[in-house]
């Protein structure tokens, strides 16, 4: 399996603070105000230390910061980040991908201008809504005026490679508001939206709310109709769906999740991150003292486990179905030297028959019939790889 000796192109690093804790947020972040940031960014460079001398890096291609907020970071704070990541990570590809996520109300011209200097070229911006009262309701710190400076911001500095993230099925969200965010976005015209809709998950205010019946949710059929609309709209506005919940102009795709997708090995770093390294799934210590505690003795792992050849084989089916360009025949060859339709061609063909899948040229993809019904496509492959025997 080609996982077990590849070695990463890709870094997550993880900054778990945020100014607060949005209501609909299970990610593992923490308030920022009292924690000891720069202890946990000497940390993170004991962990990039130690990761780098076990595996170390080959040519990098992409690097994602997210969190968390990235963006609470001091200037300072930021460009010391930076500056050690580009000395454990140096063997950089000339195209390289540097992502931070941001939000809107933690970026000012200071911040961008050390971000810029440190290497970040792309930056997404947590918007969410175009809507204040839908802002407020699910617990985000900016408004739409923070939004309009903050891109302004990032612009005069130089920043070019732009997204912004927004949702969709947010509680008393209707189809009319979702079409005005759509228009304020589209005007940006900006070359990345990334588009997902709500998910009430456990151990948030949300899902407090939503199992004593106080979360106003649309309608099923309201959310469809949602996510049509995005599709239509934006692909009306010249922007190509690559992926179920992204929206690029050509050349804009984001290449670092794209690793993700087609199951390829990354570095994960920080507390509860995740990681693919050596065929080797982690996931690391999840507080952020006990990390840094963990970081003075070790390596900072909460779970290490084994990926087998048949979890991989159905990691690559789910994840990679998610690219609207689908899963490549070659690409399952080479990473697994056994032909896609020897391993899960009862599941192919059944969704071939129900119009769910089409064959391409190169493998298989979801058809427009297919993509809102994506979840329950990719659930099929689930226990397919483990009854076959080789």
């Amino acid at each position: 399996m080609m996982q077990q000796t590849q070695t990463p192109r890709a870094v997550y690093i993880h900054i778990p603070f945020c100014t607060n804790k949005c209501h609909y947020c299970d990610f593992n972040s923490y308030v920022l105000k009292g924690q000891p940031v720069m202890d946990y960014l000497d940390a993170l460079e004991r962990e990039m230390e130690q990761t780098v001398r076990q595996i170390p890096p080959g040519e990098i291609e992409t690097i994602f910061v997210g969190g968390g907020t990235p963006t609470v970071l001091l200037p300072d704070q930021m460009a010391i980040f930076l500056k050690r990541v580009r000395e454990y990570f140096p063997n950089q590809a000339s195209n390289l991908e540097i992502t931070m996520e941001a939000n809107p109300g933690t970026t000012d011209l200071e911040k961008l201008q050390a971000m810029k200097e440190g290497g970040v070229n792309r930056i997404s911006f947590g918007v969410q809504s175009f809507n204040n009262a839908l802002l407020e309701g699910i617990g985000r710190i900016h408004n739409t005026d923070d939004v309009y400076r903050s891109l302004d911001n990032a612009k005069r500095v130089g920043f070019t490679n732009l997204s912004i993230d927004l949702m969709f099925g947010l509680p008393k969200q209707t189809l009319d508001v979702m079409r005005d965010t759509l228009k304020e976005a589209l005007a940006l015209n900006l070359p990345h939206y990334s588009i997902y809709s709500l998910k009430v998950e456990e151990n948030t205010l949300f899902h407090t709310l939503y199992q004593r019946g106080q979360l106003p949710l649309p309608e099923e059929d309201e959310e469809v109709e949602m996510f049509n609309l995005i599709m239509n709209q934006l692909k009306t506005a010249g922007y190509g769906q690559y992926e179920i919940s992204n929206f690029a102009k050509p050349g804009f795709e984001s290449r670092h999740n794209a690793m993700y997708w087609r199951n390829q090995s990354y570095y994960g770093l920080g507390a509860g991150a995740h990681g693919y390294m050596h065929g080797r799934r982690h996931v690391n210590i999840k507080g952020v003292q006990p990390y840094i505690d963990a970081t003075r003795s070790g390596l900072p792992i909460l779970e290490l486990n084994e990926v087998s050849e048949a979890e991989a084989m159905e990691d690559f089916m789910m994840v990679g179905l998610r690219m609207l360009s689908g899963v490549r025949d070659a690409d399952f060859e080479a990473q697994f030297g056994r032909k896609l339709e020897a391993v899960f061609g009862t599941v192919l063909d059944k969704f071939l028959r129900l119009g769910l899948l089409e064959r391409t040229v190169e493998g298989y993809r979801l058809t427009a019939s297919g993509i809102p019904l994506g979840n329950e496509v990719f659930g099929e492959f689930l226990g397919i790889a483990e009854t076959k025997t080789y």
